[in-house]
């Protein structure tokens, strides 16, 4: 369970890391992550991407690195549906700019999400008295 628990913390932190770094590289001017880019991001999907990130940094701190992971899949899930059938509801009226790549983006983030946090059975502690 140590090991396991220690993958999952790990997982976390490596996800943590790339979701921040994404969500800071889409304030620079770059031809891939941007208000212009080909992945369209602006101020509000960056933040998203922030939270996303310390949201799966902290959650090894608060024992729960799985449940983040698998919270995250199922938004990211919600959200690459929604992109493809109802864009202007997860665009929540302009405040998060999205383009079709980041649908896409969207969908695979979410099945490698759900592959993560689904494979294994949820950690938890159990003691049992042996006689």
């Amino acid at each position: 369970m140590i090991e396991s628990q220690w993958r999952a913390d790990f997982v976390a932190t490596i996800l943590g890391v790339v979701f921040v770094a994404v969500g800071l590289l889409g304030f620079i001017p770059n031809p891939l992550v941007s208000d212009v880019g080909y992945f369209e991001a602006n101020a509000g999907h960056n933040f998203v991407h922030l939270i996303a990130g310390a949201l799966l940094l902290l959650s090894p701190y608060f024992g729960v690195p799985v449940v983040m992971i698998r919270a995250l899949a199922i938004v990211y899930a919600a959200v690459a549906i929604l992109g493809f059938v109802a864009p202007k509801i997860v665009e929540l009226g302009g405040l998060i700019a999205m383009n079709m790549a980041d649908n896409w983006l969207h969908a695979a983030i979410a099945v490698v999400l759900l592959a993560i946090g689904f494979t294994k059975p949820m950690e938890r502690s159990v003691t049992t008295a042996h006689m």
